[in-house]
């Protein structure tokens, strides 16, 4: 099977190792390129950082100044992530925006300090919502913006049976870009969030990961 793997370096590295684990041919075709941003990193008066990807603790410049600080990952690849930058209490919510809201609500007290959310420009859900209605200040900084690319990586005038999507954002792009040859290609979506922005091309077949995992969303593909 060769799976065009649609998401930013260097996260897409990891995923071609386990498609070649699975017996699969990975071809690299990032619609997304990220780009840091100039934001202010001083976390003095947070009671938690908070990481929606990967992309954002590799864009927090210099952890020494807030080692100790408790950090709250989406999911285990991005607190895999935070601990080898050198944070030492990280937390996984292994899921979602929502099962990260629920994370803060369980282990953190609104009355102990504000929340600092290390952000992309595009973010999935509303967590700011969430963790406002459950009463704890949310200050989101903009450290990194995905760029669209602007026409199609070359790996896509090759054939292809599959094409990973990790977010809703790189879906738009493709479909946007023309969709070419969807019709004949099978999509793996990383969340139901993502398949719904997948949808509006004529796929083959459509396939949701079960769990918002690598490993989940590859099980998935090459199963079936």
């Amino acid at each position: 099977m060769r799976v065009a793997i649609t998401r930013a370096a260097p996260e897409n590295l990891r995923t071609a190792e386990r498609v070649r684990a699975r017996g699969g041919e990975a071809v690299l075709a990032p619609l997304l390129t990220i780009v840091p941003c100039g934001y202010d990193t001083n976390t003095d008066d947070a009671q938690a950082i908070i990481f929606t990807s990967s992309s954002g603790v590799r864009a927090f410049p210099d952890v020494r100044g807030a080692r100790a600080r408790i950090v709250l990952a989406v999911g285990d690849v991005t607190a895999e992530a935070a601990r080898d930058a050198g944070f030492t209490d990280v937390r996984s919510a292994d899921g979602d925006v929502e099962s990260l809201a629920a994370l803060a609500h369980t282990s953190l007290d609104p009355a102990k300090g504000k929340l600092i959310h290390i952000a992309g420009d595009h973010v999935a859900g509303d967590l700011s919502g969430a963790l406002q209605a459950a009463g704890f200040v949310v200050e989101r900084r903009l450290a990194y913006a995905s760029v669209a690319a602007a026409a199609l990586p070359d790996a896509f005038n090759a054939p292809l049976d599959a094409v990973t999507f990790h977010s809703a954002r790189a879906a738009d792009t493709f479909v946007a870009l023309g969709a070419p040859g969807a019709a004949q290609l099978t999509a793996a979506c990383f969340s139901q969030n993502v398949a719904d922005a997948a949808a509006t091309a004529p796929w083959r077949r459509l396939i949701v990961s079960p769990a918002p995992r690598d490993e989940a969303l590859l099980d998935a593909l090459f199963s079936g």
